[in-house]
């Protein structure tokens, strides 16, 4: 039996999947988590691949490796290859002042023009999510470390670097799906836009940035040190994309995941160019495109509210459920964090609708999962408007598995929703791609996917609407 290993280095822990080349069936696996926080020193990533890998049962028997990892995070490296601050996180709104700056620039003072030709040049229109927004910030708050930045890297990027045995920045290789996330590298022509990332940067001399593989090209060799002696490395590819992988996603499926964050992609054969900023134009781990939504809370909502009323997720889906739908009024917009869809990055959360009536534990917990995917239902609309065709949404994540939210899922998305077992869908699809980077096929493997259950109801128009409502005034 041949051995591939798939890692997911997440926003809060890492994941080590040990899977048979041939079948996918998962032999072993481990975790470790990240230190809390938007922003970190890398080497807690890879001292937590590190110890995932160990709990999985090491490295040292799998012949591939790929790493699938957090999009956007901004890793700066100087000439001798060592990390110049801590990385920023997608989830780390302080570029957002940076991100209007820039779309203001590129239209040469008009937003709306700057955000069409964005739009028309990546893809993508900036966000404070976006690696080309932390550049700017970084440039105009921190100069003196900008000016020493001599190679830009991606959190996987930078995982498989280490495996290789970090040679020096210049060994950088990234894939289409992470740069597409970068604000300056265009899916489309599967080129770089120095121009841009000189925008971003406010200077001429540019840094170095990963080469971008072909999406079954082996990115070299694990080294001893490394605990993968002679595995060959995939290419990598975000964590979205690695998801889509894992779930052996087609052109025209839609996923939507649960997570740290909420994202809603579509496979497709068309690269998306949203001029409103809502969907990223990003590409997939195939060859393919992933138009994609994104939202910064998600599973955190559920969290949160479970804090609240002092119970787990378990008692909190159970609370939910014994509450009618609408949840006797209570509406919440769980902007917690910030948003990034809408772009509302100095949001705040609001409940609206308490009356002596509708302030019960039970609608408190309803409201947490309606809110939460009223979120999505208008990120899911953002991808429709970019023309994908959404019959059905295969639905994961931590929050996914809360009884509440996929039998209310249907009614406030409005489609049919297929839950597959759980599993560590971004680890398996680095897995898949590792196999197929060793068997160097024309496509990847076909696995056994998982046994899914799929969830009607009728559309439940009233709380949507009404959530919309409140949305619009949210602070």
């Amino acid at each position: 039996m041949t051995l591939v290993a798939g890692i997911d280095s997440s926003t809060q822990s890492c994941k080590v999947v040990i899977v048979d080349a041939a079948t996918g069936r998962v032999v072993r696996q481990g975790a470790a988590p990240h230190p809390p926080g938007t922003e970190i020193d890398p080497e807690h990533w890879w001292t937590a691949l590190r110890r995932a890998a160990e709990r999985a049962g090491g490295l040292a028997d799998v012949a591939a490796v790929s790493v699938a990892a957090q999009q956007h995070g901004m890793v700066c490296l100087d000439a001798a290859g060592r990390t110049v601050r801590p990385a920023l996180l997608w989830n780390d709104t302080r570029s957002a002042g940076a991100a209007a700056d820039l779309v203001a620039d590129l239209g040469g003072g008009d937003p709306a023009e700057g955000a069409r030709r964005w739009a028309e040049a990546v893809g993508t229109v900036p966000v404070a999510s976006l690696t080309v927004a932390k550049l700017r910030w970084l440039a105009d708050h921190e100069p003196d470390a900008a000016a020493r930045v001599a190679a830009v890297a991606l959190p996987h990027d930078w995982l498989t670097w280490r495996l290789a045995g970090a040679s020096g920045p210049d060994a950088l290789v990234t894939d289409r799906s992470d740069a597409s996330g970068t604000g300056y590298y265009q899916a489309g022509t599967g080129a770089y836009r120095p121009d841009l990332l000189a925008l971003a940067l406010r200077r001429e001399s540019l840094p170095a940035l990963p080469r971008v593989l072909a999406p079954d090209e082996a990115a070299g060799t694990g080294t001893a040190e490394a605990g993968a002696p002679g595995a060959v490395l995939g290419p990598g590819c975000g964590d979205n994309a690695a998801t889509a992988l894992g779930l052996g996603l087609r052109t025209g499926q839609v996923f939507m995941s649960l997570g740290t964050s909420g994202v809603v992609a579509a496979v497709s054969e068309e690269p998306a160019a949203d001029p409103t900023g809502q969907v990223a134009g990003f590409a997939d781990a195939t060859g393919a495109h992933l138009p994609l939504a994104c939202t910064l809370n998600a599973a955190r909502v559920l969290d949160s509210a479970a804090r609240l009323l002092d119970v787990g997720l378990g008692e909190l889906s159970e609370l939910a459920l014994r509450a009618d739908p609408g949840a006797g009024g209570l509406t919440y917009v769980p902007y917690l964090e910030g948003e990034r869809t809408p772009n509302l990055p100095d949001a705040t959360g609001t409940l609206h609708g308490m009356t002596l009536t509708s302030l019960t534990r039970e609608n408190l917990a309803r409201a947490a999962v309606e809110g939460l995917l009223c979120l999505m239902a208008d990120a899911l609309r953002a991808v429709r408007d970019q023309g994908a065709d959404v019959r059905e949404i295969t639905l994961t994540g931590g929050a996914a598995r809360a009884a509440a939210v996929r039998e209310t899922a249907p009614a406030i998305l409005g489609v049919p929703v297929r839950v597959p077992e759980p599993a560590e869908y971004a680890a398996l699809g680095a897995a898949r791609q590792a196999a197929w980077t060793l068997s160097r096929h024309d496509a990847p493997p076909v696995w056994n996917t998982a046994a899914t259950r799929t969830y009607k109801a009728p559309p439940d128009h009233r709380t949507l609407t009404r959530y919309r409502t409140a949305a619009r005034s949210a602070p």
